[in-house]
This record gives C-alpha cells, structure tokens and sequence, in this order.
C-alpha cells in the first residue's frame, strides 16, 4: 500500500528531540514493507503542512498517517481528515517521565484530535508508543484499523439526588468571566453562552483580553508587593526570576481579583497564551493556581465549560480544584500523568517537597508553581461537549507518590480502570483534554448532580 505520512510539531517544543522520534519512527514504517511517501522532516507551520497534504493528495495514497511529534492544535489533522477519504491514523510520541520540561506534549495533541475529530464523526485508528520500543508488531493492527475509535455506548441519564440537587442550586446564578477567545484549532475550548445558561444557569461574560492587561498595568505597587510576600512565603527560586516578569504576572492576579469584587465574578476561562507572554510579558499560571485556591476557578485557553467543569467539582467537593491535562499512560505500570503547566492549588502539593517558583517551559517567563500532587483518592470530571452532545463524564483514581514527573505541577495517577482502557475511552469518546481533579472520592454527588441537570452520565 501507499502510505502517505505527515509528521507535525510545533517548534515551541523540542524540535530536536521530535526529529529523533521522526526518524525512528520512519526506519519502522520502512520495515513494514509499504511504499511510504511524504514529508520526512517535521512540518512545523501551517503553511508547510498543508503543502504535504496536497502533495499526498496529488500522490494518491491509500491511507494516511499523522505523526503526532508533539502538541500541536487539531487545525491540521482536521484538514487532513477533510482532504482524503481513505483510512486516517494518528501515531502520537510518549517521553520519559524525567521531572524536566515536557518536551514533547503528544498525547495531548492527540486528545485534542480525538474530540475536534469526533465532532465531525470522523473515525480514525490509533497509537500512543515509543517508535523504537518493539513497536514494529503493532504497525500492522494500526494500519489495518483494529486500533480504531468507535462511539461508546450511549450514555443516560442517572436519578436526582438531594445531594446533587443542592450543588446544581448552588451553581445557579454563577458568573463566569471569559477573558479573550479560545485559540485556534481548540474545538475542545469552543462553547455558547445561551447554551451553558440553559444547562446550569451561569451567565458568561466576554471580556477582552487587553482591558484585562491594561487593568493589571494600572494595579498599586503596594499590592504587587504584597502579593510577591505572600508568594515568598510559599515558594522558593522567586529572586532567580527576571524582576519585571515576576512583577507583571502578579498583576495578572491582582486585576481578576478587582474583576471578582467589582463585577461578582465566580469563575474565570483565560486565554493564557500566547498573548500574556508575547504582548503582556508574564504568565497567567501562578494566578490561576492562586484563584484556585481562593475558590475562583480558572481554566486556560479560555475553556469555558473546563471553568463551568471547575465550579460544579469544586462545589461537590467543597474544596480547591485543578483543571488538568492528561500527558502520558504508562500501560507497563498502569499509570497516567495528570499535568497542566504550573497552576494546580498550592493545598495539593506533596507536603514533602518543597513548591518552587519557575518559568513556562515553552515560553521561559514566570510565575509558575513547580511541585509534584499530594497522594490520595481523586475524582476527576469533565462536562462535555464531544460528539456534539452535552454529557457528563466521571472517573477516579488514586494519586500516588511520585518524583515530579515534569515540571510544572504535575502528579501520576493510577485509575480505578486499566490505564490502556482508560486511554482507548478517551480516545473513543472524542473528551476534551482538559478535565477538573479535586481530592477525594464525589462520584455519589456528581452522579446525582447530572441527574439533576439532566446530563446524561458517562463513567470512566
């Protein structure tokens, strides 16, 4: 067969890194015996990718394959799958939990294929492995589609509970302050207001994301110096960090807390990159882990219903929540990495390490907590738009002790389900890659909260 491949990255990871996995896994493709055509460089852009397509279109291949070096947005895989007609696999790159930069990101690339994918009921195969760990016996299944999404069983809707009731009451009435549009390519960020008010009576607010800058600029020096005392109490590394960077992340923070008083916001969906670190000049993480601990949630890249997600956990739980992407499965030792850039709640932190003050990984501006999760039982959900249909999905796991997996704040979790299992449902059921965690085990609340809402219920 005629195997037309596009490897893809973004060259704000390790571009370097990505090509070692490219060219392993190309000496693999070439084992099959198949005539495999297409860019053997990574395509970093949008331009070069869609070239590719187009050279494999014009080649009349019978099948393609996207290499999923590193993160990137779903825009070129959905233009890819719009291209053919032939059978569409996704080949995504793990890495080596080393506790630095997450060099790669490709399993949340991939996730977020899955969901942009599943809304335009486009199926496709699979794979989440190491290029040159065994993996030539598994390129057959993979290309013979035995790897393939299928729709999950329809989920209904559980019984009201009291419980339940009491969170949705609670919700009602919520605002949420959505500051900037979701970035391109982010179908999993994509919500409407009038829908989110239907479902759980939250007003969103759009709000720009330039007034916010401007607000956090005009902030009183003497409250940013409170805020970097508070900081230096918890954190350690801060007098390593460029001063004026520092200064203007906490800025950040600041503003959305004069927003909270003066317009009664509950909850807040930012678009955190790349405008905070190429047109303002600091990041939004250490913030949101901030208002997080506060009890005023806030998702990033301006996830409305990850801050809805957030609200509903959070009152369920009666506790801080962290809104999270999941970054490897380990099915040797049935594990996962839960991991978002530096903004879980400073309360989930492994009391026995300390919390550090970093920079973004991709983007080398601060603030950023940087430690490892807390052991402990965790439910994790998500309200979720896959499939074009508004559900509820809910699982739980135990979060373990663990060095710190990659930088940031992040934790490794071992699910209550099969680790692979629990991949092979999220990639089936097109979820969104970001998901809200809190401690503790809710799924009795939960479970009568999308009773209560009428969302249907889909358990992990």
């Amino acid at each position: 067969m005629r195997l037309g491949v596009l490897p893809i990255g973004r060259s704000t990871f390790d571009v370097e890194y990505a090509g070692r996995k490219l060219v392993a896994a190309l000496r693999s493709l070439d084992a099959t015996g198949h005539e495999v055509i297409g860019a053997r460089m990574p395509l970093l852009d949008e331009g070069a990718t869609l070239r590719a397509i187009g050279d494999l279109a014009a080649s009349r291949v019978d099948q393609v394959l996207v290499l999923q070096l590193t993160f990137t947005d779903a825009r070129m895989i959905v233009a890819a799958a719009a291209a053919f007609e032939q059978p569409l696999s996704i080949w995504a790159m793990p890495e080596p939990r080393l506790g630095g930069r997450l060099r790669l990101n490709a399993l949340c690339g991939l996730n977020l294929a899955s969901h942009a994918l599943g809304l335009k009921n486009r199926a496709f195969s699979w794979l989440y492995a190491d290029p040159g760990n065994g993996v030539t016996d598994r390129i057959p299944d993979l290309l013979a589609g035995k790897f393939k999404t299928a729709v999950l069983e329809a989920p209904v809707v559980p019984s009201a509970t009291i419980g339940g009731a009491r969170v949705a009451e609670a919700i009602r009435g919520r605002r949420i302050a959505r500051i900037g549009e979701h970035p391109a390519g982010f179908d999993t960020c994509a919500y409407e207001a009038g829908a989110v008010h239907a479902l759980a009576g939250v007003k969103v607010d759009e709000l720009k994301l330039d007034d916010l800058f401007a607000l956090a600029r005009a902030m009183p020096d003497r409250a940013v110096c409170g805020l970097h005392a508070q900081a230096r109490d918890r954190l350690t590394g801060l007098d390593a960090l460029d001063a004026g960077e520092l200064d203007r992340s906490l800025r950040l923070k600041l503003a959305m807390d004069q927003l909270r008083r003066e317009a009664g916001y509950d909850a807040f969906a930012i678009r955190c990159w790349p405008e905070t670190f190429t047109e303002y000049g600091g990041a939004a993480c250490a913030p949101a882990a901030m208002l997080g601990e506060e009890g005023a949630p806030c998702a990033c890249e301006a996830d409305v219903y990850g801050a809805l997600t957030q609200l509903v956990l959070q009152e369920a739980a009666r506790a801080p929540v962290f809104l999270s992407d999941l970054v490897d499965i380990d099915a040797g030792d049935n594990t996962g990495v839960i991991w978002h850039c530096g903004q879980a709640p400073y309360s989930m932190r492994d009391p026995e390490f300390r919390a550090e003050a970093v920079v973004h990984g991709n983007r080398g501006q601060p603030l950023l907590y940087q430690f490892p999760l807390k052991p402990g039982p965790v439910t994790y959900m998500r309200i979720s738009q896959a499939y074009n249909m508004l559900q509820m999905v809910l699982g739980f796991g135990e979060m373990l002790r663990w060095p710190l997996a990659f930088s940031g704040t992040s934790g490794v979790i071992r699910f209550s389900r099969d680790a692979g299992d629990v991949l092979q449902d999220i990639m089936s059921s097109g979820l969104e890659h970001h998901f809200a965690l809190a401690y503790g085990d809710h799924r009795t609340t939960l479970r009568g909260v999308a009773g209560a809402l009428g969302l249907p219920l889909q358990e992990f």
